[in-house]
Order: structure tokens, then C-alpha cells, then sequence
């Protein structure tokens, strides 16, 4: 009701229900991203781009900046330019064969790339020099590639995910999404109910970047 009082007073505001329309979707973008997070954002990718735009012209006046490749690599796999992303990894990869964080990158790149043999490899490496990189998503990740192929290594990825990883609404919204494609559907239900759970137990400065998750995982 609230809501068609706030576009019948638009309506009157501007004088056309068009005009209105476009106000009142307007409003509901921000409030959403202010409040929800359902949307997407408009401006991110936007100032990607003009960051990623920044560092190629910086790496082009010094080839040699490892930090400056690294971030490239990240946001061009944010764009989903895993062959650009993977270059620059392979680049800084001789001074940083230590690094667990490029190791797993470059190898989800190679998957994303369809070198699922050679992905796996790279991804074991980097999990195997640190079990907990990027908060054990690299086990989730692997769990996706190899669920409609080998659901058995699906499952033991997903299990050593779920030991390390105890707060992150995304990922354990992922992990039910997963679990939902395996067919195992009760492990699916738990997964979202967790979800509902971590949200429920975190302070509230850090409610804001979770809630979108906890919602969806309501919802499933």
C-alpha cells in the first residue's frame, strides 16, 4: 500500500506515470543498495575500468611493478578476461612461486580457461602452501567444476571448504547452491540454514555486505 501511495504521489509530482516510473525505480535502486544489495552496483563497474585503465598505462612506463600485475589480474578476472588475467599471473609467478594467493588464482584462471588438469594442479599447490587462502574458496571453487563431472571429488572439495570456512554468508550460500546442483538436498537446506545463522551472529557493521545472501538463502 505504502508503496502505491509513494508512486501515486510521484504521478501527481511530475505529471506523467512515465516520469513517475523512472523516479520511483530510481528510489528503489538506492534504497536498495543502501539497505538490501540485491541489485547491482552502477558505479563499480565503472571505476574498475578506470582503475584497470590506470594500471595497464603504468605497467606499460614500468613492466616489472609485481603489485601493479597483481591487481590487474584481479580485476580482469572480476571482467571475466581470464586469458589477459592469467598472462599477468604467469609474469609475477617466477618471483612469487611462494605466494598460495597467485598459485590458486592462475589455476582457477586455467580452469576458467578449460585446463581443468592443469587448473587443479595450480589450485592443490597454492591450498597445499596455505589451506586457508582466500578463506578456503578455492575448495568451493573446485567443488563447482567438478560437480556435474565427478560428484565423489565434488563433495570432499565441498567438506574441506565447510571445515574451514564458518563466516561467510556468501560463501555458505554458495556451497548450498552446490550442494542443490549435487541433488543432495537436505546438505543444501543446512547450508542455507547457516547461512540465515552467520548473518544472524554478526555485528552490524558487517550486516550490510552479508545481508543480500542471507536473503536469498531465506528464499531457498
Amino acid at each position: 500500500m505504502s508503496k502505491i501511495l509513494l508512486f501515486a504521489a510521484l504521478v501527481w509530482l511530475t505529471g506523467s506515470p512515465i516520469r513517475a516510473l523512472i523516479v520511483f525505480l530510481i528510489i528503489l535502486y538506492f534504497l536498495d543498495r543502501r539497505f538490501l544489495g540485491l541489485t547491482p552496483s552502477i558505479g563499480k563497474p565503472i571505476r574498475r575500468n578506470r582503475r584497470l585503465a590506470r594500471l595497464r598505462q603504468q605497467l606499460r612506463a614500468q613492466p616489472h611493478d609485481t603489485r601493479g600485475k597483481l591487481e590487474a589480474a584481479r580485476l580482469l578476472v572480476e571482467k571475466k578476461k581470464y586469458r589477459e588475467a592469467a598472462r599477468y599471473l604467469e609474469d609475477i609467478l617466477p618471483v612469487m612461486d611462494d605466494s598460495a594467493e597467485v598459485l590458486t588464482e592462475l589455476g582457477l584462471c586455467r580452469i576458467k580457461l578449460g585446463e581443468l588438469e592443469e587448473g587443479e594442479r595450480l589450485v592443490l599447490n597454492g591450498l597445499e602452501l596455505n589451506p586457508r587462502v582466500h578463506y578456503g574458496e578455492p575448495y568451493l571453487r573446485l567443488g563447482e567444476v567438478f560437480a556435474s563431472s565427478q560428484p565423489d571429488k565434488a563433495i570432499r572439495y565441498l567438506e574441506s571448504f565447510r571445515e574451514l570456512n564458518t563466516s561467510s554468508c556468501e560463501a555458505y550460500y554458495r556451497l548450498g547452491m552446490l550442494y542443490k546442483k549435487l541433488g543432495r538436498e537436505q546438505e543444501a537446506k543446512e547450508a542455507f540454514r547457516e547461512t540465515v545463522d552467520i548473518y544472524r551472529s554478526l555485528p552490524k557493521y558487517k550486516r550490510r555486505t552479508e545481508r543480500r545472501w542471507a536473503i536469498l538463502a531465506r528464499f531457498r
